[in-house]
């Protein structure tokens, strides 16, 4: 990616899709060239969580929600510590921003961090044609760098990309380091998060109920797990191709042998899958948005619950499956299209859900596994 800062609000934008449709708009942010895998988020709010959620890295964001900007940025909503899309697409961006906490406006912000997007296109009919053929490679070109040049040369850079399928990214966004997050008041449990690109909500709602996080690299090593002592081990939520993550998959299965209290979320939920010999598969646009109805199989109750993935685990739905770790089901389903949205084991304390109980950004429907993650705990002490 290369970028300028200077010039964006009269700056002319193009953004080329790898099947050759083009739409044609101005510059909003960072000026200049990014490439990633165009996929449409339909959250109408949550836009800074959004951007700074590492399960983002690589992807050009294509917001369904025309207004976007409104209420600017703030110093308390990021998940992370910079915004990790690889693109920004909005039609219409907020002249001001009006917000209490606002500090500056999303188009300073993204300019700042070097974010290049579009504005002014039709989103609408992006959105169908991804929804439609497929979430596919884009490239946003700005400034007058891009004017005169060829539509054809401008392709070729997008069809030069490489493809989602296949990305091993984890390790690009996770801590290099370990670091701790300290219990809320009394502490109880001790937790090993293996960070796959963990949102910054999701240890602080443990540390909530009690619980020491100890958040650890994607490269650790079940070694590197038990050394902090846990009570539970927890698998975080990431960017790229599930298929390509044998090493947290090993480490999983080093857990389950284990039968130490598990929990995983989004890619968490896909390491689970193939920990215990499911495959996994790349969903055609993906679920990604703040309002995904998922039902609860084992209460029957209906969530609104954020998404962010496009990779599915390929488990079986009606039936419940032997595995080398014990039987296991699927418990967790959305309702649009009846993707595999959680697993559990039946024989020992394991489970996982596919999308963001967090709640950052989104409704609070899906807290109470934070809770299911305790009493696991709670009763393997016992």
């Amino acid at each position: 990616m290369t970028t300028s800062t200077r010039g964006a609000a009269k700056a002319p934008a193009v953004l080329v899709l790898e099947d050759g449709r083009i739409f044609r708009g101005r510059a909003y942010g960072a000026v200049g060239e990014t490439f990633g895998e165009a996929v449409f988020s339909t959250g109408m709010t949550g836009y800074q969580e959004t951007l700074t959620d590492p399960s983002y890295h690589r992807q050009v964001v294509v917001m369904t929600a025309p207004h976007v900007g409104n209420t600017g940025v703030n110093d308390e909503d990021p998940e992370s510590s910079r915004i990790w899309v690889a693109g920004y697409v909005v039609r219409d961006p907020a002249r001001v921003p009006s917000n209490w906490r606002s500090r500056r406006s999303l188009d300073e912000e993204l300019a700042k961090q070097g974010v290049v997007g579009i504005s002014g296109i039709d989103t609408r009919a992006l959105t169908r044609h991804l929804r439609e053929r497929g979430a596919m490679r884009v490239g946003i070109f700005s400034g007058e760098a891009w004017v005169g040049i060829r539509d054809e040369a401008l392709l070729a850079k997008v069809q030069a990309q490489p493809q989602m399928k296949g990305a091993n990214l984890s390790a690009e966004v996770a801590t290099k380091e370990t670091y701790v997050v300290p219990a809320i008041g009394e502490k109880r449990f001790t937790v090993a998060a293996v960070d796959l690109g963990i949102k910054g909500m999701t240890p602080h709602r443990m540390a909530e109920r009690g619980i020491e996080v100890h958040v650890l690299p994607a490269t650790a090593t079940v070694e590197d797990v038990y050394a902090v002592q846990p009570d539970g081990v927890f698998f975080s939520n990431g960017p790229g191709d599930p298929a390509t993550a044998d090493g947290p998959v090993a480490v999983m299965q080093g857990v389950l042998e284990r039968k130490t209290p598990l929990f995983g979320i989004c890619f968490g939920n896909q390491i689970l899958g193939r920990a215990l010999g499911f495959g996994t598969y790349k969903l055609k646009y993906g679920h990604r948005g703040i309002n995904q109805p998922v039902q609860d199989r084992t209460t029957g109750k209906v969530e609104i619950t954020a998404h962010n993935h496009g990779f599915a685990v390929d488990a079986p739905l009606d039936k419940v499956t032997e595995t080398a770790y014990g039987r296991a089901e699927v418990s967790h389903v959305c309702l649009n299209d009846n993707v595999v949205e959680g697993l559990q084991l039946l024989d020992q304390p394991a489970f996982s859900v596919q999308y963001h109980p967090e709640a950052a950004a989104g409704p609070h429907d899906a807290a109470y596994l934070f809770d299911r993650f305790v009493s696991l705990m709670e009763a393997e002490r016992a």
